[in-house]
């Protein structure tokens, strides 16, 4: 049975460990201190990148050094032993891992889509995120809106892996975007709870983002209805690409 805990780094970073048996991989390793601790005793069998930012990347080079292991992501990044596109699978953890490009935040950006065992996971590093989604950085609106939708369309269960602890401000701007979904209201709630604790707010599913994520819901009349009074030509008619720009705009300065 596989088992995926956080690695918690720098003030707000998760570093994804899977383990099945004596088989463990790490997701976008920033920093390699935590990893090291974590695994105690245990080799590190593998390394899995979404897209090239230091506060993913930073550890790779220490733990290849000291683990010798394969490092899985795309080619843009130096330390990546083994180059992954869309479409690309391999075998993980006894499971199928596919790869899927989501250009948006950085333009080589990638999610794995991993099933094993019956159940699917997402590890979506700073595309998706719970009630939100990365900024901006290199890619265009119409790219990233393109690429949560890939994602939207995976099956709902799926349990979605993000890189951040975002939830608690992310679902403030959800609950700015769409005060009347009762959805946010409770998912607010229960990741205040949670934080209060020091427990994390994630992993999610594809359901609960689908309710309560603003940037999934381009298609929301009250959503619509706030992107509108923010265009500057009170005539327009946006879709569902210049709702997310709209979105993604007010966030930036939320």
């Amino acid at each position: 049975m596989i088992t995926i805990a956080p690695i918690p780094a720098f003030n707000d970073n998760y570093i994804w460990h899977l383990q099945q048996g004596s088989d463990h991989w790490v997701v976008d390793p920033g920093d390699a201190g935590p990893v090291i601790s974590a695994l105690g005793d245990a080799q590190l069998t593998g390394i899995l990148i979404t897209h090239h930012h230091y506060d993913h990347t930073g550890g790779i080079e220490s733990l290849v050094k000291r683990y010798q292991c394969p490092v899985f992501g795309p080619d843009s990044i130096p330390d990546v032993s083994d180059a992954l596109v869309d479409g690309d699978q391999f075998e993980l953890l006894g499971g199928n891992a596919r790869v899927l490009a989501v250009p948006g935040h950085t333009l080589d950006h990638i999610a794995i889509f991993l099933e094993h065992a019956g159940d699917t996971y997402l590890f979506c590093g700073d595309t998706l995120f719970a009630a939100g989604c990365g900024r901006l950085f290199e890619g265009s609106p119409e790219q990233m809106y393109r690429s949560l939708q890939s994602l939207a369309a995976l099956p709902k269960e799926t349990r979605v892996y993000c890189a951040h602890e975002y939830t608690v401000s992310n679902l403030h701007f959800a609950l700015a975007a769409e005060p009347d979904n009762t959805d946010v209201q409770a998912r607010l709630e229960h990741a205040r709870h949670l934080r209060d604790r020091n427990q994390p707010t994630v992993p999610s599913t594809i359901a609960e983002e689908l309710a309560t994520n603003p940037f999934l819901r381009c298609e929301s009349p009250t959503i619509r209805q706030q992107a509108k009074a923010r265009e500057t030509r009170a005539d327009s008619s946006p879709g569902p690409v210049d709702v997310f720009a709209t979105l993604r705009a007010w966030k930036d300065n939320f």
